[in-house]
């Protein structure tokens, strides 16, 4: 009888752990799963997905303002995004807003009796005074950029913006630019690439009538590159066969900046119309001539997109990533952008653009 029940007994607890063993090893694979996750969870967490050095670029410092644009669309802001955008701005590390130009043909920015005479249409809200007073906000410097009559593009010679900005430029520091603190220089807005008709005495007289109003407030010139990818914006093509050599570049830059340095105090090439591996070449051709003249080498590192067909979109990372690493190998002063509030903000009308401010924030640990 005693052997009989202990029989039934052992059977009981056999039967017990048979049927508990599968429930265990149910909970370590549980157990092992969650571990899992929890370790994918961890690694996308820490972001450890970069192949690249990190904070291996020139960051970006400045930015211009296009209020006055004719080839992206406007976002119609008005004080409380465009204060927001300054706050974003200041975030990543910017210190300099530059308003790229003051008017373009009858649209400008802010209360000019010259230029409303001469048939322009009056704004509805002074942007310039607005501008300013948020740099005075954010402790920002801020660049006037001067007025562009538009002749210039449909003439090809630059002298033409010397006469409206003979009295755009009395008008401005007059009645702005002795009020703000963050006044503190001028953008001569002609965009040249190469020997232009004019362009040494339109610079030269613009940037002396500049500096003597202002007590020597700096200048500065952001022209573009005539390279593979300098095309018209309102065409169909991407590239073209007539590029400009970096020997010519040199030849013709070193021309203008001989006639010019002594009231233009920094360049910032446009880096978007020649492709990445062109980009030390030039870049290091840049740094020598402004070195040689004693002016600032920028870099103008446009944050759009110049490879599609959709003029313009945000540029993808990587591409503003290998041009802000090319200017920081070359020894540049300064990165600016074309532009922030369209392709860099988180609050651009393009999505895509928040996405892009977020990777640079990544990639500069910011």
């Amino acid at each position: 009888m005693t052997d009989r029940r202990k029989f039934l007994k052992d059977l009981a607890i056999i039967g017990a752990a048979a049927t508990a063993a599968p429930a265990l090893m149910g909970c370590n694979r549980n157990a092992a799963s969650a571990s899992d996750e929890q370790m994918a969870e961890a690694a996308v967490a820490a972001d450890n997905f970069w192949l690249v050095d990190k904070k291996n670029a020139l960051p970006i410092t400045g930015t211009f303002l296009d209020e006055i644009s004719h080839d992206i669309p406007h976002q119609n802001w008005g004080v409380k995004e465009w204060d927001a955008d300054f706050r974003h701005m200041k975030a990543i590390g910017i210190d300099t807003v530059i308003m790229i130009r003051s008017g373009y043909r009858k649209f400008i920015t802010f209360n000019s009796p010259y230029l409303i005479g001469k048939g322009c249409y009056r704004p509805s809200q002074d942007l310039l005074e607005m501008f300013l007073t948020l740099a005075d906000k954010y402790g920002m410097k801020f660049y006037f950029g001067l007025y562009d009559s538009g002749r210039y593009w449909d003439t090809g010679d630059l002298s033409w913006e010397i006469e409206d900005n003979k009295y755009v430029i009395d008008e401005v520091w007059k009645n702005y630019g002795s009020r703000h603190k963050s006044f503190q220089g001028w953008y001569i807005s002609g965009e040249i690439s190469r020997a232009t008709k004019g362009a040494i005495s339109a610079f030269h007289a613009m940037g002396k009538q500049c500096k003597d109003v202002s007590g020597g407030l700096p200048t500065f010139i952001s022209p573009w590159i005539d390279g593979k990818k300098a095309v018209m914006a309102s065409g169909s093509k991407l590239s073209k066969e007539d590029a400009v050599s970096v020997q010519q570049h040199e030849k013709e830059w070193d021309e203008i900046f001989d006639g010019i340095h002594d009231v233009v105090d920094a360049c910032a090439f446009q880096d978007g119309h020649i492709d990445y591996d062109e980009l030390d070449a030039f870049f290091e051709v840049n740094k020598r001539l402004a070195d040689k003249y004693g002016m600032k080498c920028w870099t103008n590192a446009e944050t759009f997109d110049r490879d599609m067909p959709i003029k313009f979109l945000p540029i993808k990372f990587d591409k503003l990533r290998l041009k802000l690493e090319a200017a920081k190998r070359a020894g540049y002063d300064k990165a600016i952008t074309f532009e922030f509030s369209h392709f860099l903000s988180p609050q651009s009308a393009y999505l895509q653009a928040g996405h892009l401010y977020d990777r640079y924030k990544e990639y500069f640990g910011i």
